[in-house]
């Protein structure tokens, strides 16, 4: 295809193609602005698409926007310490106009980049004038110069600004008219919310992902109808934390468009108390590939048996996670309803309350009932019954086993064992390649040796470590009187041992694709490692920000299915 295009020419379509490639590699991104004219103009968008999500501490492309400001609110921002002296002369591009991705909470990044302008810290108060004028400017600037949005995203946010951004918004409905994913989370009761929520079900009907988490009743039961029935292509839905009733949230599901778009849903925090219409619902989906139930609750007798008497069509769990106590027997009905379809499963030890055994029956359960599992999470274990289960279940889940979290940081004594455990066991049993692994361990120096040894045979794409560290109150005090030494002398440390480890094992021999490590004794990272992660780049090995490399599951299946 590649060769065909450039044969006949259609050089600037192939350019396109290989800079849309790179889309969230912004150092390749950058370096493509200095290469020619033509990369510059393909670049340019695709970074300023979404510039407030960028993961960067700094926040100055706030200047490059503020140029549109006209003579009278520059002025203002003078009186309030902000020389427009700062702002450019001149700009190459209309910026305001290439984004695409707007979450309501950018008051963040205007504080933050204030402060950084008087050199000093954020200060977590009421907004003041200066950042809502800029706030709101930022709002008026995007409007003024065609901005179109794709998605949009209204999340615990001040009360002020979200009447600063809906009093414009309401203004200028088509801002909003084009958007694909509409996130709303954590939706209060608050002056003007109802308008704005409003505007929504009316001024866009081409919404295809859809987020609810309303903290509040009244909203969820006159709102979230409102908004699904009125969409006409919606392929994804997210119910996240809802103490509410879904029953017409739900029910709404049944509609025309909806029962021929839908392809996703996720529970995320669900409880499924008192919801008798799941059957009713999932058998008027016609287009559904994929059912997603994380952190949920009430997995009771009720839900199982709605769930068995769907017979119309297959039930298409994909990811299972378990935070609370179920009857083994009720969760082999629904593994057994859901058999090949689950992929993606997670579970914590109290799961499965006074019943002997039931460890290793689970395991059982799944080996035999899901073959295709490919992310398995196995965190915050608080005895070794459960974990030598585990191991099973790695060691027979074969080369479709591709995503392994492991995480520890509750009971100190009780972790430092068990993290021994890990580490002595595991690396034998891993598959020759994985896609993802997360180790948050209390690390021993010989045990992690131990684990490097034995784990040579396999390549990993991402690698996750997190040193957990367990200190008494004497030892905390030593350690933040350490802590302020470091900080004062502008010092980067991390457990010299384990790098030691890391670079003999990981790096020489080339194991990895990203790394990422944080140390918890002093807080800090491989990645501020300037030198070190030089290092590592020349052994193509990228290492990476923690919480960038760091896998949730709602991160891991938004970007799966």
């Amino acid at each position: 295809m590649a060769c065909s295009k450039i044969f006949s020419g259609d050089i600037p379509e192939l350019t396109n193609e290989i800079i849309e490639y790179f889309r969230n590699d912004f150092s390749t991104l950058y370096s493509c602005i200095l290469v020619n004219r033509l990369f510059c103009r393909i670049a340019i968008p695709i970074l300023w698409e979404d510039p407030f999500s960028i993961p960067t501490e700094n926040y100055d492309f706030i200047k490059i926007y503020l140029y549109n400001l006209n003579d009278d609110d520059k002025i203002k921002l003078n009186n309030y310490g902000i020389d427009k002296k700062l702002f450019p002369s001149n700009i190459l591009f209309n910026y305001p106009s290439y984004i695409k991705s707007l979450n309501i909470q950018i008051d963040y990044s205007i504080e933050s980049w204030v402060a950084a302008l008087n050199n000093c810290s954020i200060k977590y108060t009421c907004p003041s004038d200066s950042t809502r004028l800029i706030y709101k400017s930022l709002f008026k600037i995007f409007i003024e110069n065609g901005a179109d949005l794709h998605t949009f995203v209204i999340a615990y946010v001040h009360h002020d600004y979200l009447n600063d951004a809906s009093e414009l918004i309401l203004k200028n409905p088509n801002f909003i008219y084009n958007i694909k994913n509409l996130k709303l989370e954590g939706i209060s009761d608050l002056p003007k919310i109802d308008s704005i929520i409003s505007l929504f079900s009316l001024n866009c009907k081409s919404i295809s992902t859809l987020h609810f988490q309303f903290s509040d009743h009244r909203l969820n039961e006159n709102f979230s109808s409102c908004i699904i029935n009125s969409q006409q292509s919606l392929k994804t839905i997210l119910f996240k934390y809802n103490s509410f009733p879904l029953y017409h949230s739900l029910l709404s599901l049944k509609n025309f468009n909806c029962s021929n778009t839908l392809k996703k849903i996720i529970f995320y925090g669900t409880d499924f108390k008192d919801i008798n219409i799941l059957k009713e619902v999932f058998e008027q989906l016609n287009c559904l590939e994929s059912i997603h139930i994380l952190y949920c609750h009430s997995l009771n007798y009720n839900f199982i048996q709605q769930i068995i008497n769907i017979t119309s069509k297959p039930f298409k769990l994909r990811s299972l996670y378990l935070i609370k106590s179920i009857d083994i027997k009720l969760l082999q009905l629904l593994l057994q309803k859901s058999k090949n379809y689950l992929e993606n499963i997670g579970f914590r030890t109290f799961i499965i309350d006074n019943q002997p055994n039931t460890s290793k029956q689970l395991v059982e359960k799944i080996l035999s009932y899901c073959k295709k599992i490919n992310f398995f999470d196995f965190s915050y274990f608080y005895t070794p019954e459960y974990i030598f289960p585990s191991f099973d279940l790695i060691k027979n889940s074969g080369q479709n086993l591709n995503y392994i979290s492991i995480e520890f940081h509750f009971i100190p004594n009780v972790d430092i064992r068990l993290s021994s455990i890990v580490l002595k066991e595991l690396g034998q049993i891993l598959p020759s390649k994985l896609e993802y692994l997360k180790l948050s361990l209390s690390i021993n120096t010989n045990d992690f040796k131990i684990f490097l040894d034995n784990f040579q045979n396999t390549f990993i794409k991402k690698l996750v470590i997190r040193n957990i560290i367990f200190l008494n109150n004497s030892q905390n005090n030593f350690v933040e009187k350490i802590k302020k030494l470091v900080i004062r002398n502008k010092t980067k440390v991390v457990d010299q041992d384990i790098l030691y480890y890391i670079e003999k094992y990981i790096m020489k021999k080339r194991k990895v694709k990203y790394l990422a490590f944080r140390d918890d004794l002093i807080g800090l990272e491989l990645y501020l490692l300037k030198d070190q992660v030089k290092k590592f780049e020349s052994y193509n090995i990228k290492v990476q920000k923690y919480d960038d490399l760091n896998i949730n599951w709602y991160k891991y299946i938004e970007e799966t299915y």
